[in-house]
């Protein structure tokens, strides 16, 4: 991947939609601000043991979707959004031990305690695929 992609993905504020399947073909959408590129091909998702979770104990794959709008003015128009579509396969899961009291630690200091208590789960990704938020053949780096 590149530096650029990193350093557009790790931009904040920002939030995203981790998307996922389970075995059974249902699939789950749900909106994330956790997911942070820790090199250029790797990254790590914080998540409670909800759909996300047990979608990924099935189907190690997921797609995280970020969308940033267009110019305000003169209004808005969809081929003006921004954004791109980072392809996941999870490599590995922590819900317990020092990886995971480390992650909410650090959350616990740079957030709050609350948002350490709804972390349960913390996930690494590698990075399969990378595709313009709106796809017309264009690179993904023209998209950001």
């Amino acid at each position: 991947m590149s530096k650029k992609l990193m350093q557009y993905f790790n931009r904040q504020p920002r939030l995203g939609v981790i998307s996922t399947s389970g075995k059974d073909g249902k699939v789950d959408c749900a909106i994330y601000g956790s997911p942070r590129m820790i090199d250029e091909n790797t990254v790590l998702v914080a998540m409670a043991k909800g759909r996300t979770f047990a979608n990924l104990q099935d189907n190690p794959h997921a797609v995280y979707t970020i969308i940033e709008p267009g110019p305000v003015e003169p209004g808005p128009a969809i081929m003006d959004w921004k954004g791109l579509r980072v392809y996941l396969k999870m490599k590995e899961c922590a819900t317990s031990g020092p990886h995971l009291v480390e992650y909410k630690r650090r959350v616990a200091e740079m957030v709050s305690r609350q948002a350490a208590d709804m972390v349960s789960v913390v996930a690494t990704f590698a990075i399969t695929e990378v595709r313009p938020l709106v796809d017309f053949g264009q690179g993904w780096e023209r998209s950001i």
